[in-house]
């Protein structure tokens, strides 16, 4: 369902990718990889929409994104660096904002996200008075309420997360690819270690 397509991209002169070819079909659960400066937040950012490469295309369902935004969007679910959390609204509030944002009111499923990231008991307390670690669980809750949106694209999602969150989002990311999802991610961190579903694409020098 996704194509990426011959992308090259160059920053500063120095080329990051080029002829960079994959797909990603339902089910399909990779990882990229590289070392610092290799290019992995600005190919996710390229394949979200959020980022131009300087040759090559990226296609969703056999067409390219830039012809059909609202089509891939509404099956996009992207977590960037940033956890794109509003800092004077409590957690509660802030994944109610993102579900009526997207035309869905599910305070009962609300409820559900906030204790699978162990947020219970801080649900109405502002961002802005919880942890970077807390809020960065703010953001991951949008992956209990997003299992509608096939691609999940997703960018050092484990950023300030225990080892005990790392499992809880393990098991997320292979329900989701289970029941046909996709799921694109970095991670300095170990995840997925010789899980048969697990591909890997590295960028930069091995």
């Amino acid at each position: 369902m996704l194509e990426v397509k011959q992308l090259c991209c160059v920053r500063d002169d120095r080329v990051l990718f080029d002829a960079l070819t994959f797909s990603l079909s339902p089910g399909d659960l990779v990882q990229i990889e590289g070392p610092n400066g290799a290019g992995k937040t600005t190919l996710l950012r390229i394949i979200a929409g959020l980022g131009l490469a300087d040759s090559g295309e990226v296609c969703w369902q056999q067409q390219a994104i830039t012809q059909q935004r609202d089509e891939f969007y509404r099956h996009l679910l992207f977590l960037g660096h940033t956890t794109g959390v509003k800092r004077e609204l409590t957690a509660f509030e802030n994944l109610s904002y993102y579900m009526k944002m997207h035309g869905r009111d599910d305070q009962a499923a609300i409820w559900q996200a906030l204790a699978k990231v162990g947020l219970a008991g801080r649900e109405d307390i502002p961002a802005a008075q919880l942890s970077a670690g807390q809020n960065r669980r703010i953001a991951l809750a949008r992956l209990w309420l997003s299992s509608h949106r096939k691609l999940w694209v997703l960018d050092e999602p484990l950023t300030a997360i225990d080892k005990q969150g790392v499992q809880v989002l393990e098991s997320v990311f292979e329900r989701h690819v289970e029941q046909g999802g996709m799921v694109l991610f970095t991670t300095h961190q170990d995840m997925f270690v010789g899980h048969p579903l697990l591909q890997r694409i590295r960028l930069g020098a091995l």
